[in-house]
């Protein structure tokens, strides 16, 4: 009877998250293409205003373009790869330096360059994207700047004393005072975040790339969480290090936690490591349940948590419900148990009531401890972007569709 419980909520499940990425995918080709100056606009505000003449960030590109592709690797639709052409032919043509190799953190809205600072985290983006744009379109120029911005990376940035990359550098991949991603960050040189999405990059480039150079860059990230990244006594990930790995942050962020153990187990399973799947595996159980400390009664997962100051950051941010979806979904297939299948489903019913933007479309950027929606935040822009809400369903339905 419990089989065909889970049978039954499984079917539901996928059939629920097979039409909101229909909806995600729908809302960008709708209402983001930048029919006058190419690309896709750089910001649109809560109520579907587009904001003129705003910058458009690398990162939002990058992420388009996988979405897309990934979308249309799952259910080849001319229209999604009429998008990730889009996005690749902007990102080529604007994003990608010529001189000095890498990628632009921005262009303003006509395509110039504007940010041109080296963060490496833009780069990892570009890299996962056009991985997975060669998949979609078999397009041999799209491997070969993925590959040739890898290899730039390991060159200009892998610390090869200490192993993990350095977070940024000037246009000309010099030293830069500035390392930061954004304003709440802290201004140190190497984080988690970078960390994470580098491994990300470089486990879909593994798969068009399968290269031994490349797998001992992907074993080595893993080994940076197992040593550096996880914290072994709170089972959190630390944010921020500086070059000898030397902890320089206390904060929790519960999104990043979650995200970490499926995209970890990942990557190990890619490159085909038995060794670091087992321990892996194991890691990532005792991640999801110190993830669990930052859940609500009503199925959402808080922001963030300043254990210093006993601080909870009491807002519920779309991309953190995202990765929540899929993480607890992830440690229901490791361990079999109905209480993780349980989290991955009230947390989309929570996204359900609280985050999907019935009238206008996409997932608002998160509500406060009230429950009001977080106005002032984009609907589009540098962080707002397709990517984690249209990888949760593209990895909750294959999963599912395996099960």
């Amino acid at each position: 009877m419990a089989e065909h419980t889970i049978e039954n909520q499984l079917h539901t499940y996928k059939q629920e998250l097979t039409a909101e990425l229909g909806n995600i995918l729908n809302y960008w080709m709708a209402n983001t293409v930048d029919e006058q100056y190419g690309g896709f606009y750089g910001k649109i505000d809560n109520d579907n205003n587009v904001i003129p003449a705003s910058p458009k960030g690398s990162v939002l590109n990058a992420r388009i373009l996988w979405s897309f592709s990934a979308a249309y690797n799952l259910n080849p639709d001319k229209q999604y790869l009429a998008m990730a052409d889009r996005a690749y032919q902007f990102i080529i043509k604007h994003f990608i330096d010529a001189e000095f190799g890498g990628v632009y953190w921005s262009v303003d809205y006509l395509g110039n360059p504007l940010d041109t600072k080296k963060q490496v985290y833009a780069s990892a983006f570009t890299i996962y994207a056009l991985s997975e744009y060669y998949k979609a379109s078999g397009v041999a120029e799209a491997k070969n700047y993925a590959v040739n911005l890898y290899k730039l990376l390991v060159d200009k940035s892998y610390d090869t004393e200490r192993t993990g990359y350095l977070e940024a550098f000037t246009k000309e991949w010099q030293p830069i005072a500035d390392l930061r991603l954004s304003a709440k960050d802290a201004n140190e040189k190497k984080s988690m975040n970078t960390h994470l999405h580098v491994l990300e990059a470089y486990t879909t480039l593994y798969s068009i790339l399968p290269e031994e150079g490349l797998r001992e860059q992907v074993i080595t990230l893993i080994n940076n969480f197992l040593e550096h990244i996880i914290d072994n006594e709170t089972n959190h990930l630390v944010l921020f290090f500086d070059e000898d790995w030397n902890k320089r942050s206390d904060t929790v962020s519960y999104g990043h936690d979650i995200e970490a153990t499926w995209l970890l187990l990942e990557a190990a399973e890619v490159i085909g490591h038995h060794e670091l799947i087992e321990k892996v595996k194991h890691v990532c159980i005792k991640i999801t349940d110190a993830t669990k400390q930052g859940l609500d009664a009503d199925g959402g997962l808080w922001y963030e948590y300043e254990p210093a100051a006993h601080h909870l950051i009491k807002e519920k941010h779309w991309w953190v419900q995202a990765e929540a979806m899929v993480g607890f979904y992830n440690t229901f297939q490791l361990n079999n148990k109905q209480e993780y299948l349980d989290l991955s489903l009230r947390n989309w019913a929570f996204v359900k009531q609280h985050i999907l933007d019935i009238q206008n479309g996409e997932w608002f950027w998160g509500i406060y401890a009230n429950g009001d929606v977080m106005q002032t935040e984009d609907k589009a822009g540098i962080w707002k972007c397709p990517y984690h809400n249209s990888r949760a369903c593209i990895e909750l339905i294959k999963r599912i569709s395996r099960q």
